[in-house]
């Protein structure tokens, strides 16, 4: 078995696939990369067990075979070489040659049979969308999703397809997003709860990608199909929390205001909070929006006044300002809207512009109480 390949174009394509192995792996066998090589197609693949996910990269060649490399000692490796063809040799004493312009490098590999296979899915529904505009749902729900092991249906994104749109939440029981695509549906309604790791690595991989995605599912796993990767995960087993009934419906209280500038009075503000709460009082009346923070412990505080647009009840409600900080940072509007009913409602946060046809983004966040 022997193959010709770019430097640089094998390192991107592995670095890609790196980010499904984990540091610390149960088999050995997982901190390797699996090549299958067919002729001038080399198939790479990186598994965890949970995740896999596998490209084919076109190389010169006209032999067949299967081996696992190290991955480490490879990316590390290939990081260190400027463009230049590399021939990857499988010599007969369990090492695999490669050769480079200025030398040679042996590594040991093991039996690719000893590889987990990818799961096959049986039987699944299916639906296509933009690439783009994939990495952007994950990009704008991930943050809020939880990180409670004895919780695992929050720890991941809550897909839900229909005939009319796709929607994706994230909530850790403090703060829900609800991204909403109108522009965008599926055949068939389905719901599923997919894990943050998979979705951290097609969010890297589809920022900006004109690549349209299949999205094959059923019950127990999904699989992502673009351009020539594939990545297969297995779903998050458990009942998504019903989140519209946590999303109050009644909102009196509706307060418009410059996104950045709140977001930076937040930031500022947010320095004086106490460490542990990070409680932030917000005081609305009139045009006016008064943000201040305190710490008794160490006689800190501060207040900011902003000017805002308001129709409702004069109100004072607390928000955890790290929730508040995450939010603001996650939409991309100049103008945003806060409505709430009352200070022990969740208020909601959604943009005011800047968003495609189509596209709907509702935030909730739990206000804390305020000891006054």
């Amino acid at each position: 078995m022997k193959f010709l390949v770019s430097s640089t174009y094998l390192l991107k394509q592995l670095q890609v696939l790196g980010g499904v192995i984990n540091n610390s792996n149960t088999l050995p066998i997982l901190d390797n990369f699996l090549f299958d090589l067919k002729g001038n197609q080399l198939t790479v693949s990186a598994s965890d067990l949970e995740t896999t996910m596998s490209t084919i990269l076109e190389v010169e060649s006209d032999s067949e075979g299967v081996i696992a490399v190290p991955a480490r000692l490879l990316l590390d490796t290939l990081k260190t070489f400027p463009e230049q063809p590399l021939s990857f040799v499988v010599e007969d004493n369990n090492t695999v040659e490669i050769s480079s312009n200025h030398g040679k490098y042996a590594l040991a590999y093991a039996d690719g049979a000893e590889f987990p296979k990818a799961v096959e899915l049986s039987n699944p529904s299916s639906t296509t969308i933009m690439g783009d505009i994939l990495a952007t749902a994950i990009t704008k729900t991930l943050f809020a999703a939880g990180n409670d092991d004895l919780r695992p249906v929050m720890s991941g994104v809550f897909f839900q397809f229909s005939t009319e749109s796709l929607t994706f939440v994230a909530t850790d029981a403090h703060k829900l997003v609800k991204y909403q695509r109108k522009d965008v549906t599926a055949s068939e309604v389905a719901e599923f709860i997919m894990p943050k790791k998979p979705l951290n690595l097609l969010k890297g991989i589809l920022a900006g990608s004109e690549e349209e995605v299949k999205i094959e599912y059923n019950d127990s796993n999904a699989k992502f199909s673009f351009e020539n990767t594939e990545l297969i995960c297995r779903l998050i087993d458990g009942k998504y929390p019903n989140y519209e009934a946590v999303i109050p419906k009644e909102n009196p209280n509706k307060l418009t205001i410059s996104r950045n500038q709140f977001l930076s009075s937040v930031r500022r503000v947010s320095i004086f909070s106490n460490k542990t709460t990070h409680q932030i009082r917000l005081k609305i009346a009139g045009a006016e929006l008064n943000i201040s923070a305190e710490d008794i412990d160490y006689s800190n505080k501060a207040e900011e006044r902003l000017t805002c647009t308001y129709q409702g009840d004069d109100m004072q409600i607390g928000f955890n300002s790290r929730f508040l900080v995450e939010m603001l940072g996650n939409l991309s509007a100049d103008e945003v809207s806060l409505e709430m009913s009352l200070p022990n409602r969740a208020g909601i946060l959604t943009p005011i512009d800047g968003l495609d046809e189509g596209e709907h983004v509702t935030m909730l966040v739990m206000p804390v109480m305020l000891n006054n």
